[in-house]
């Protein structure tokens, strides 16, 4: 069995390269395309990643979780993979086709017609990604090191190509050719590893199976990447470049956390099909840890240095992302949390028609709040509806792993984190209030909640969570 801690280390570098490699260029690309440029991008790639979601359905989290129980029996892995990704190769075929007739009848894409066609490449070449394969079988060395090199590449291409406004198109195109890249890589040595086969393929029982999980994915989508989308119908591109850009640091310290989701999918799936509920319960608790240890002063963090990460990063033309990004920024515990619930509990756990009724009750809600907000407060409204609809998803997955193994939201580990890290919110306020530059602001405020973090953690708790991960 791998190292769950050199998959941990593995999947960590893999998904914050998966931010800071585009995070090197993105300082530059937001002042050579400007936020409407940027807003159109995006705008473009929320539509794309619709049609790769309904490519996929369940595919990501099925995949996973069956090539996983199934790697130490060569034959029957031979059959899942071959299920799954027939399956996956024939829904993208039919999603391609309706990219190209939305396209040319939709206005809103028809005036973006180059960049929903590159866009294209992007979802055909998805198919051929695999990754879940690969994240099944736990091969996490090989997916980080690929992924490595080609954002290497791309970082580099972006400032050799991208010189001007009207450059939008091969921003995108250098953008979805990591994924054109990455899927080659990964279809030419999956044949080291297992083998397609077209006889005895099951179609209508490996679809059946992905749509559970698919229309939970789908309405997941309903309050977390509509959001881009409906905003782009609504308000438009600029509102699109404000709130995408107050989502980028987000995403950027969920890196982690998700690197850690990544790694235990498998694994917590394998301990569930083995029937090792308590070591399955000790890693429930570890991940508990870990999101405490580092949320809370991420949260200070980001809430009150704000306005100095946006002028930083983006320029003062994107100002009007200070706010939203004021406002998600608890869900780098809400949904951090959420993920411990869903991605590492409930799913291992086979619960998937519970995950459908939830995300059905989210995509409601999150549906009714965009219709409602977004007309009036535009970015800002997406930022609200997007917590909003998080917590609610939270409580109800937090119901359901109470019933399932009895484990309730630690209210005593929160308060206790919550008043350990009030003194931080001071040390933050001070660094706001220094008569320095933006730069070395964000510098001395992200080592003070370094210091602390290591401090509190090492040297106070002596936390050895990782010690535990073996």
């Amino acid at each position: 069995m791998p190292s769950l801690k050199k998959n941990l280390l593995y999947s960590i570098l893999l998904v914050v390269a998966n931010y800071v490699f585009p995070f090197l260029t993105y300082p530059y690309v937001s002042r050579v395309l400007g936020v409407t440029g940027i807003g159109a991008c995006n705008f473009v790639d929320s539509v794309i990643n619709y049609f790769i979601l309904f490519s996929t359905l369940g595919i990501d989290s099925l995949g996973v979780r069956e090539i996983a129980k199934h790697k130490g029996d060569k034959a029957a892995l031979d059959k899942t993979f071959s299920n799954i990704f027939v399956v996956n190769l024939s829904l993208t075929g039919f999603m391609l086709l309706m990219l190209v007739i939305l396209t040319f009848t939709v206005p809103q894409l028809a005036a973006h017609k180059d960049l929903m066609f590159i866009g294209g490449f992007k979802l055909v070449f998805n198919c051929l990604l695999v990754e879940w394969m690969y994240k099944g079988m736990e091969d996490f060395k090989l997916i980080t090191l690929r992924s490595i090199v080609v954002k290497t590449v791309y970082v580099a291409a972006v400032f050799l190509m991208v010189r001007h406004r009207e450059d939008v198109w091969i921003y995108y195109l250098l953008s979805s050719l990591m994924v054109v890249a990455n899927a080659l890589v990964n279809i030419v040595l999956v044949h080291n590893r297992v083998h397609l086969t077209l006889k005895g393929i099951q179609f209508w029982p490996t679809f059946r199976s992905l749509l559970a999980l698919g229309l939970y994915a789908i309405l997941t989508s309903m309050y977390t990447t509509f959001n881009v989308t409906f905003l782009g119908f609504v308000s438009g591109e600029t509102e699109v470049g404000y709130y995408t850009n107050a989502t980028k640091i987000y995403f950027m310290v969920m890196a982690v956390f998700t690197a850690f989701t990544g790694v235990m999918i498998p694994r917590m799936s394998e301990l569930v099909s083995n029937g090792e509920m308590d070591k399955f319960k000790s890693y429930f608790n570890v991940a508990v840890d870990i999101l405490f240890g580092f949320s809370f002063p991420i949260i200070i963090w980001m809430m009150f240095m704000a306005p100095d990460i946006v002028r930083l990063i983006a320029g003062p033309e994107f100002s009007g992302s200070v706010l939203p990004m004021t406002i998600i920024a608890p869900l780098v515990f809400v949904i951090g949390y959420e993920q411990i619930l869903v991605l590492q509990t409930l799913l291992p756990l086979g619960r998937d028609k519970l995950l459908l009724r939830n995300s059905l009750v989210g995509a409601i809600v999150g549906v009714a709040l965009n219709a409602i907000l977004v007309p009036i407060l535009a970015s800002v409204g997406s930022a609200i509806v997007w917590i909003v609809t998080e917590v609610l998803i939270l409580v109800l997955s937090q119901i359901a792993v109470t019933r399932e193994l009895e484990i309730s939201f630690p209210y005593k580990e929160s308060l206790k984190n919550i008043a350990v890290y009030i003194p931080l919110v001071v040390l933050v306020l001070l660094c706001c209030h220094l008569h320095i530059q933006p730069y070395l602001k964000l510098l001395a405020s992200t080592a003070l909640v370094c210091i602390y973090i290591i401090v509190y953690q090492v040297i106070i708790r002596k936390c050895e969570l990782l010690v535990r991960l073996k």
